[in-house]
């Protein structure tokens, strides 16, 4: 399996490519603020065709690019319906102006292709499988992707801004809200096993087994004790 990340733009958030191998079909997975050339470079570099962009929720930093990444390649877009509105209202999405220049570099709005994500279901793209968690908390329709455990490889976690190496994603936005947070991790993530590999939204990759041994959020959650008071990421 290949799996090429970069972090894009003002907000250095991961954008992943993935596919089976080198030289054939590909998801990309949040291709956020200025993300679209480094998606081109990647697709270049390693012969891959695109099918589909997926969402693991539809603040600005990670939809940003949706819109040309779509259109030059003629795919679709799959969000959580609960995030879709994002995609053409972002200042909406974050309660406040994003400020004039920045929003002067973006495409606002959907692409011509928006299929909606469903907790629960499996997405078969690109001849592999993800399987869709809904897990609000950073907004209502955050959602994070799992690729199963192989002979080759661990599972792989897509977590979005819910889970960060050593953090979570902030909650004080529109839709945010701490105790969703907190039941999404004890629901999605505590019951991944050590070996599974995380890929976030935002930050180094990390693994389960580490998070559950360090991260604030996720040890108090398994110990059932609610929220330490400690630094949140994300935009």
């Amino acid at each position: 399996m290949l799996i090429a990340g970069f972090p894009a733009g003002a907000w250095g958030t991961n954008c992943y490519l993935v596919a089976p191998a080198a030289g054939e079909e590909c998801v990309i997975i949040d291709p956020g603020h200025q993300a679209a050339q480094g998606v081109e470079e990647t697709l270049r570099k390693h012969r891959l065709k695109p099918v589909a962009v997926v969402l693991t929720h539809g603040h600005i930093d990670h939809v940003a690019s949706v819109v040309p990444v779509c259109g030059a390649h003629d795919v679709p877009a799959w969000i959580h319906p609960s995030d879709r509105y994002m995609m053409s209202d972002p200042e909406k999405a974050l309660g406040r102006s994003i400020g004039m220049p920045l929003m002067g570099e973006l495409t606002v709005g959907e692409p011509d292709d928006v299929r909606e994500l469903a907790d629960g279901s499996a997405l078969k793209l690109a001849g592999l499988e993800f399987s869709v968690a809904h897990a609000p908390g950073h907004t209502k329709g955050s959602v994070t992707f799992r690729m199963p455990e192989t002979a080759e490889v661990p599972s792989v976690f897509f977590s979005g801004d819910l889970l960060f190496a050593g953090s979570v994603g902030r909650t004080d936005l529109p839709g945010g809200d701490m105790d969703e947070m907190l039941e999404s991790l004890a629901r999605v993530c505590l019951p991944l096993d050590n070996s599974t590999v995380v890929l976030s939204g935002h930050g180094p990759q990390t693994t389960i087994g580490q998070e559950r041994a360090t991260n604030p959020y996720l040890r108090q959650v398994a110990a059932g004790l609610g929220s330490p008071d400690a630094p949140r990421r994300g935009m």
